[in-house]
């Protein structure tokens, strides 16, 4: 598609697969891919290793003007930095996983994260992944999909992932995090998950990641036949 900013929105819940498309299809298409959840864990990360409470306005206001992220791509993959030093690693682990949900949906780390967000997509070609991309970040994006899947292959793929990363961790917890990851996103009072009215669903229960890909990159195909 070529266009100086398309923007391609890839909202839905945890362990769907939205990071690996999102990933996938940048490369694809040569844009630049934003993993917006990862800004909320480091912002989380950096609250746990500085003993900020969460539930208290004035620490969270006053270390949000501490933090500083910025992602950089190097020979296809980002790297995240949380105030001059790589997180990747660190964002994933289960401390993070446990409290991202319940920062992410402070008013104040919204309003700082969203307006990062929006500047990082402007007048560029860019794929997003998050959980309010296509509601609140970019309403106005060209296109927009909605990841869901079978909650047990989804706790499945995050035992796994974490397994590989040699995380010693048992499938009852992943399954208990990402039912409440669900409650937190879903009802919070902030920007919850939700699928946006235009969005396309992509049920990824049964697919490999090549059929995702495939899938998207059949809808930014639609997406940029000219209208009759």
């Amino acid at each position: 598609m070529d266009r100086k900013n398309m923007i391609i929105a890839i909202d839905g819940y945890s362990s769907c697969g939205k990071s690996t498309v999102a990933k996938a299809l940048a490369k694809h298409l040569n844009y630049v891919y934003i993993d917006s959840g990862a800004m909320y864990r480091a912002v989380t990360l950096y609250f746990i290793q500085n003993d900020i409470d969460h539930q208290q306005p004035d620490q969270v206001a006053k270390a949000l003007t501490e933090i500083h992220i910025e992602i950089h791509t190097e020979r296809g993959a980002n790297k995240y930095f949380l105030n001059g030093t790589v997180v990747n690693d660190d964002i994933r682990e289960m401390r993070v996983s446990e409290l991202v949900s319940e920062v992410s949906a402070i008013k104040a780390v919204r309003t700082a994260m969203v307006a990062q967000q929006k500047r990082m997509g402007a007048n560029k070609n860019i794929v997003m992944d998050g959980r309010d991309i296509g509601t609140a970040v970019f309403p106005n994006a060209q296109i927009k999909i909605f990841m869901t899947a079978d909650p047990q292959i989804r706790a499945e793929r995050r035992y796994k992932e974490l397994q590989n990363a040699g995380k010693m961790i048992t499938i009852e917890e992943v399954i208990a995090n990402l039912a409440y990851r669900d409650h937190q996103d879903t009802t919070r009072k902030e920007s919850p998950l939700t699928k946006a009215d235009d969005a396309v669903v992509l049920d990824t229960s049964s697919m490999n990641q090549q059929e995702q890909l495939e899938f998207v990159l059949n809808e930014v195909k639609n997406a940029s036949k000219p209208l009759d």
